[in-house]
């Protein structure tokens, strides 16, 4: 499960550089706290609920399953 995690914070992170978006626009996109989302990112990859990668894949604007393959 870490590695699913760790993978998911990755991809998050990838994702919003390559779309040059900051972690505070991207939590408000999401409706989440921006320390939340940079606990996502982190080295330690928080455990996400659905409903959270729900809504940074719709904020990002790609599919959930994108963001932990």
């Amino acid at each position: 499960m870490a590695d699913l995690c760790k993978t998911f914070g990755a991809n998050v992170r990838k994702i919003r550089r390559a779309q040059e978006v900051s972690q505070e626009e991207l939590a408000d996109r999401a409706k989440i706290d921006r320390s939340y989302l940079t606990g996502l990112e982190g080295k330690a990859g928080r455990n996400p609920t659905l409903k959270v990668v729900e809504r940074i894949a719709s904020a990002l604007g790609v599919t959930p399953s994108s963001l932990l393959e």
